[in-house]
């Protein structure tokens, strides 16, 4: 289970909570069935979107 003191991630932070490079995480973001949101030039990760899409693809 993801904390739940934050409602968004930066990729920096999702790099760190899922324990992989940032250069994984920013392609990992690019992903068409990814949950991120563009605001500007900064990219977000709803928190609770995260969670939901990593129990669906849990051993995928």
């Amino acid at each position: 289970m993801i904390a739940q003191d934050k409602l968004c991630y930066s990729v920096p932070e999702l790099a760190k909570v899922l324990g992989i490079s940032r250069p994984k995480a920013y392609e990992l973001v690019k992903r068409d069935d990814f949950p991120s949101i563009t605001v500007g030039k900064r990219i977000i990760i709803p928190a609770s979107a995260l969670e939901r899409w990593l129990d669906e693809n849990a051993g995928a």
